[in-house]
């Protein structure tokens, strides 16, 4: 898959890729550089580095699941992020 970069060093991303991903407008992106090049992949919420929010999240609680957030939104079930 083939993505072009603009003149202000832009990238627009398939929307097929970006759905695979779990993100969208707004998430962020973690560029990670290895021996065999970069590796793109979602930035994830750390529970154990949210400070003074961290004795309020039960131990095990998995990752935040932006797709499954979203699709759920939009179907009307479960919480928003704004209440």
């Amino acid at each position: 898959m083939l993505v072009k970069i603009t003149s202000k060093r832009q990238v627009t991303f398939p929307k097929r890729a970006l759905e695979a991903m779990g993100v969208g407008p707004g998430d962020r992106l973690e560029l990670l550089e290895g021996p065999d090049g970069f590796t793109l992949r979602p930035r994830r919420i750390d529970h154990s580095r949210l400070g003074t929010l961290a004795d309020k999240i039960p131990p095990g609680t998995p990752p935040l699941d932006m797709r499954d957030f979203r699709d759920r939104r939009e179907r009307g079930l479960g919480p928003t992020m704004w209440g």
